[in-house]
Formats: C-alpha cells, sequence, structure tokens
C-alpha cells in the first residue's frame, strides 16, 4: 500500500517547532491539509500563515493535548474546516533528564499526561472521525526509549513505553474500523525538546549536537505514512541499541550499570 498525502487532512500535535514544524512543511509541500496543534499560539500561527502563503492548506488550532475541552476543540475545529480526518500524528512531547530518585510525582504525572494520556484520549475521541476518512491512519512519534529505558530519562521511558504498548494493541483493534496504527521510533535528535526539560540534573551528558536534524526525523516519518510502516526506528543510535538490546539486553544493562557507578563513584 502507499497512501496518498495530497488532500490527505491532518491532524498533527507538537507542530509549532522541531520535529512537528518540521513534519508540518513536508506534509504541505506533499500537499496535505494541515490542522496544527501546539500551546505556543504566536510560533503556531506564524507557521500556519507562511505555509498558507506558500499555497498550503494550514489550519492554527492553539491547544494543550492534556486538556479535554482543548481535545474537544481541536476535533470540531478539523471536522468544522476540513469535513473529517484521514490522518492523526500524535507527536507533541516532553521529557525530564533526571534520576528517578532525585525526581517529584509531579513530575512523573506531567510527562505522563503530555506523552500518553493525551495522545491516548485524543485516538479515542479522534475514532469516529477517522473511520470515515481516506485511507485513515494514526501515527504514534514515540522514542527508542519506548523500547529499551534509559537511566536518568525514566518518566520519559515509561511513558513511551506506555505508548508503544498502547499502540501495538490499537493496531489489533482499529483493523475492523480500516484505521491503520504506525508507530515511530526515533533516536537523539536535535529538537527543541531538550531546550524545554522540565529538570536537567542528570549526571550523564548527552551530546545532542550529534543527534538527528529534526527535518530527517520528519523525512522518516513521512515515509512510513505514505508506505504504511507499522514501526520504524529512526537513526543509527535507536537501531544500534534497540538490536544489540534484542539479542543482549544483559550486556546492555550491563554497559549502562558500569556507566551509573563511575558518574555517581565520588557520591
Amino acid at each position: 500500500m502507499r497512501r496518498e498525502l495530497r488532500g490527505a487532512r491532518i491532524l498533527l500535535t507538537g507542530a509549532s517547532s522541531g520535529i512537528g514544524r518540521c513534519l508540518a512543511e513536508q506534509a504541505a509541500q506533499a500537499g496535505a491539509r494541515l490542522a496544527l496543534v501546539a500551546r505556543s499560539v504566536e510560533p503556531l500561527q506564524k507557521l500556519a500563515q507562511s505555509l498558507t502563503a506558500l499555497g498550503a492548506e494550514a489550519l492554527a488550532v492553539p491547544g494543550d493535548v492534556t486538556s479535554e475541552a482543548d481535545r474537544q476543540h481541536m476535533l470540531s475545529a478539523v471536522v468544522d474546516h476540513f469535513g473529517g480526518l484521514d490522518v492523526l500524528i500524535n507527536n507533541a512531547g516532553v521529557g525530564s533528564w533526571c534520576h528517578f530518585a532525585e525526581s517529584s510525582e509531579e513530575i512523573l504525572r506531567r510527562v505522563m499526561e503530555v506523552n500518553f494520556f493525551g495522545p491516548a484520549e485524543l485516538i479515542r475521541l479522534a475514532i469516529p472521525v477517522l473511520r470515515n476518512g481516506r485511507s485513515p491512519a494514526i501515527v504514534n512519534v514515540a522514542s527508542m526509549c519506548g523500547r529499551r529505558g534509559i537511566p536518568a530519562w525514566s518518566e520519559y521511558s515509561a511513558s513511551k513505553f506506555a505508548l508503544c504498548g498502547l499502540t501495538e494493541a490499537l493496531r489489533g483493534e482499529m483493523v475492523r474500523f480500516g484505521i491503520d496504527v504506525l508507530l515511530v521510533l526515533p533516536g537523539v535528535t536535535r529538537s527543541d525538546l531538550w531546550r524545554n526539560l522540565l529538570r536537567n540534573t542528570g549526571r550523564y551528558q548527552l551530546d545532542v549536537s550529534r543527534g538527528m536534524p529534526p527535518e530527517q526525523v520528519a523525512t522518516g516519518i513521512i515515509r512510513a505514512l505514505r508506505k504504511n510502516r507499522t514501526e520504524t526506528v529512526l537513526g543509527w543510535d535507536a537501531r544500534w541499541l534497540l538490536r544489540v538490546n534484542r539479542f543482549l539486553p544483559r550486556l546492555v544493562d550491563a554497559l549502562l550499570a558500569r556507566q551509573i557507578r563511575r558518574l555517581y563513584a565520588a557520591a
């Protein structure tokens, strides 16, 4: 199957910057009709205006995926403006780079709300609309941390594991509605996620500058959507880690544990 994006009605969360912004630009170039969602009102409106100036059809829908009222508004805006929905891309996310013992319940709940509960409930709302769409699909942008938990990335890993599990379960359930459910697992990406961390006290220093540019991740997501790929891993680091972890999980455990012991040796 090859999904045609020209004319496709797409609802994209986390659209104002990083991977989301690049996704919006590439989807617009492919001829998609876009409902762009983010909490940052001004950047979101500027993006919609710039895409419209280039001849695309883009609607800015400011909102927070963790708000029930906002989720209702997102779906209503898409139906009112486009007459329906073909693709839902759950891209919005937040992280906290902090060891679990030093973190808090507040951070855990915030990460789970943004990365799991919000997308899950948006999917639930979207199902009746998507089932009437053209080649309908749900695309959940998770992370390599959704398949292998990483120290100091504990809340984020938990939220992405939950999203991966939901995606796999829904893939079977949505068959009766003709809705495809796709999962994307990017590795380290030079995105705004790192500039908006809820906490940044992990001792291990990630070299984000060596990560993928968001344009590359967006290209991979668009390709996965077009080719209807069930699960897509993006980035050499994600492919390497997940392949080794699949066959030698104890080795990965040992390497990560050795690294943490070294970082906290003085303490």
